[in-house]
């Protein structure tokens, strides 16, 4: 069909900025590759991906299957961001061995840290599979058999298509369900800790600063992978040796200047960029305001014990990093959606959209694509805002641990129910075992203080028809009092009590538990009143969302790229190094230095300290080759290019392809660049690589890891 020749046209909409876009590194060639040479890129799409030979996407592994890293050495040195190996460096602290305050480094390969269950994906290759995943599914008129079929699909495949014994398969989809593509990964278990600066630099500004600009954080970490003597993924063993990457990445402290090309590899997580405007408007004054006010009181009480307690600030500080992340971008997202008037511009291209179907005489196929959407958004906005209240209270372990870990229990009884009792045991062992990592982060007396928070808001806020009755009329606090006094499953031993015996009594004690009982309750009423309606109406919206971009693809013109939304798989975006005007009156220059994280210092402060160590460096000029030719040490700095949740660690390259940097956030007014690109607000920020090699090398005395880089100082005359 003419639009799957389209699909490989990669293309950007006319509401895009040449530098907007998340291309699948395997389709470069043709006017992508152009238009990033045009932007300054001096290398060619075979060096970013080549199949039959090293490639840059060698260098780019998926860190811990959610963040991004680079390798820069040839013993699989690995860095990211501190904040993506934030959970491995607070599980290896300590009160006695405090690395989230004091920063770890090993001077020597035998003092590495393994971190159990860490991991890293590196590509081998990618290929197209759309047609053998759409197998069998054009004839199937039902949606959500549909769907059946094509995991059904993906299974075997995935089982079947080529690879080696050490190696797997994954298939992703794109565009909305019209592609699909296979990846071969090899996936390495053997990650060993070996460097983190001390929170105050790799954290610095914490909550604060989060999504800001200017930005004076040192958010980087260093591990090293090791594989079997074969160079081959491996289980932790001291027999293992250090990984020999096909690709590592040389390190430019060259230094960087407005409108220098820079280029982004990574795996961002999730977009939207193709929503109907119904969708935006809902998520703008629905969706989003809810999300923020129950993380809004939740991290307010964290905060409150944090503050005063150190181990309760060990204990909930991966957490706490966690639910504020996201709640501070739900804000900056609604406020760059509406800056960008991306309701307007949604709606405006929906108009020529409809224009197009009329001049194509396409009405049959697509003419009721945007009626339905205003039909279905409509009918699902209660149930998805309830199911957003249900996901935040008792889904997601970040706001009330109690509820979350009654939930869990609520599964293992469906499962006894459903599949009987060795499957229950099953499920029960691998459950204590997880239980036991989850009450490491978790403290009965701010929890309850949390629960009596947004349970609260659960009762005023979400939509009554959908509560429990168990709810009905209570006081928060009451209850709060009542359930974690007679409930066990505020501690590993009570669970584990719980736990204790066969599937019959484990499930009578677990219903005669107040804790449970009301997680029961509350699960009951969500899956009875919320799920099947919500799932109903959203399998509407996907059918819908799929001929949408079929049809956005087929209408549009054969001049015309559209990249598609991020779904955690390797992609390349590329933009230039920019400052940008937020506002009226205010202007952001594209750089910060070392001069301004003593601007900001506050002693003491629990976002703004400084180490000691820093302090004298900054005193006496000590910045070694890293500063700039004004004697500055660069900190960050931000670009035009289009990234998301999962780019967290992204190398981000020069134009020969020198490391220069690593992502870590956006700015907050272009947050909603998951749902609308704007290149006037949209930037990308990045720690510096000289900062990075300054505190390595001079604030950490780390030698022995500044020898196995390759340092380049000035641009590398390209080959002819």
């Amino acid at each position: 069909m003419k639009f799957l020749r389209l699909l490989l046209i990669l293309f950007v909409l006319p509401t895009f900025a040449q530098q907007g876009g998340m291309w699948i590194p395997s389709l470069l060639k043709g006017m992508n590759e152009t238009e990033m040479k045009n932007l300054g890129m001096k290398i060619t799409a075979e060096d970013i991906y080549s199949a039959n030979k090293s490639s840059l996407k060698d260098a780019v592994p998926q860190f811990n299957g959610g963040c991004t890293a680079e390798m820069i050495s040839s013993k699989g040195l690995l860095l990211t961001n501190h904040h993506c190996g934030f959970d491995a460096i607070q599980n290896q602290s300590s009160l006695e061995h405090d690395y989230l305050t004091n920063g770890f480094w090993a001077y020597k390969m035998d003092e590495e840290l393994p971190n159990k269950d860490l991991y890293v994906t590196f590509i081998v290759r990618i290929e197209d599979v759309t047609t053998k995943v759409l197998e069998g599914v054009a004839s199937i008129a039902s949606e959500a058999e549909k769907q059946k079929k094509i995991q059904e699909n993906i299974a075997t495949l995935s089982k079947t298509l080529p690879k080696e014994s050490w190696q797997e398969n994954q298939i992703r989809t794109f565009y909305d369900g019209n592609q699909y593509l296979l990846f071969v990964v090899e996936n390495f278990k053997d990650v060993r800790l070996v460097g983190a600066p001390p929170s105050s630099i790799g954290k610095f500004g914490s909550d604060t600063d989060n999504w800001v600009w200017p930005r004076h954080t040192g958010d980087f970490s260093l591990f090293r992978v090791y594989a079997d003597k074969n160079g081959r993924p491996a289980e932790y063993s001291k027999d293992n040796i250090p990984y020999t990457p096909k690709h590592f990445f040389p390190i430019s402290i060259k230094g960087i200047q407005e409108n220098d090309f820079t280029m982004v590899m990574g795996y961002p997580g999730r977009t939207q960029e193709y929503l109907p405007s119904y969708a935006v408007d809902q998520i703008m004054t629905t969706i989003d305001p809810a999300r923020i006010e129950i993380r809004n009181h939740a991290l307010k009480v964290q905060d409150g014990f944090m503050r005063k307690d150190n181990a309760i600030k060990i204990q909930y500080a991966a957490k706490y990093a966690s639910t504020a992340n996201y709640w501070k971008k739900w804000i900056g997202e609604v406020k760059g959606l509406k800056k960008s008037n991306a309701l307007g511009a949604k709606q405006k291209f929906e108009k020529e959209f409809t224009d197009k179907i009329a001049k194509a005489g396409k009405q049959a196929e697509y003419g009721n694509l945007l009626a339905d959407f205003k039909t279905n958004y409509e009918a699902i906005t209660p149930y998805a805002l309830a199911r957003e209240y249900a996901t935040e209270i008792f889904l997601r372990n970040s706001n009330m641990d109690l509820l979350n870990f009654g939930y869990k229990l609520y599964q293992l009884e469906q499962v006894y129910n459903t599949k009987g009792e060795q499957a229950f045991n099953d499920r029960k062992t691998n459950l204590v075992n997880a239980f036991e990592g989850f009450y490491k982060e978790f403290n009965p007396t701010v929890d309850k203080a949390i629960f009596e928070q947004v349970i609260n808001l659960y009762v005023t806020k979400s939509p009554k028809q959908f509560l429990p009755n168990s709810l009905n009329n209570i006081n928060s606090s009451e209850l709060a009092s009542d359930i974690y006094k007679n409930t066990k499953l505020t501690s590993y031993e009570g669970l584990k009590e719980l736990m204790n015996g066969d599937a019959k009594s484990v499930i009578e004690k677990i219903n005669q538990d107040k804790g449970y009982i009301l997680a029961k309750s509350i699960a009951e009423a969500y899956e009875k009143n919320v799920l099947p309606k919500f799932n109903e109406l959203n399998l509407k919206n996907i059918a819908s969302q799929r001929t949408y971009m079929k049809a956005i693809m087929e209408l549009s013109p054969k001049s015309a790229r559209i990249f598609p939304d991020a779904n955690s798989t390797l992609r390349v975006t590329y933009g230039k190094v920019k400052g940008y005007k937020p506002s009226d009156a205010v202007t952001y220059s594209s750089m910060t230095y070392l001069d301004g994280v003593m601007e900001k210092y506050v002693p003491g402060d629990y976002e703004f300290d400084v180490p000691k160590k820093l302090i004298e460096l900054y005193n006496n000029k000590d910045y070694g080759q890293y500063a700039d030719k004004n004697g500055k040490v660069p900190v960050a700095f931000i670009a035009t290019n289009h990234t998301t949740g999962g780019n967290s660690g992204s190398p981000a390259l020069d134009a020969n392809g020198n490391l220069i940097g690593c992502n870590f956030d956006r700015v907050w007014e272009g947050t909603m660049s998951d749902i609308y690109y704007s290149p006037e607000i949209c930037r990308n920020i990045m720690v510096d690589a000289r900062y990075i090699l300054f505190i390595i090398d001079k604030y950490a005395g780390a030698k022995n890891i500044i020898d196995e880089l390759k340092i380049v100082k000035q641009t590398p005359t390209k080959k002819k």
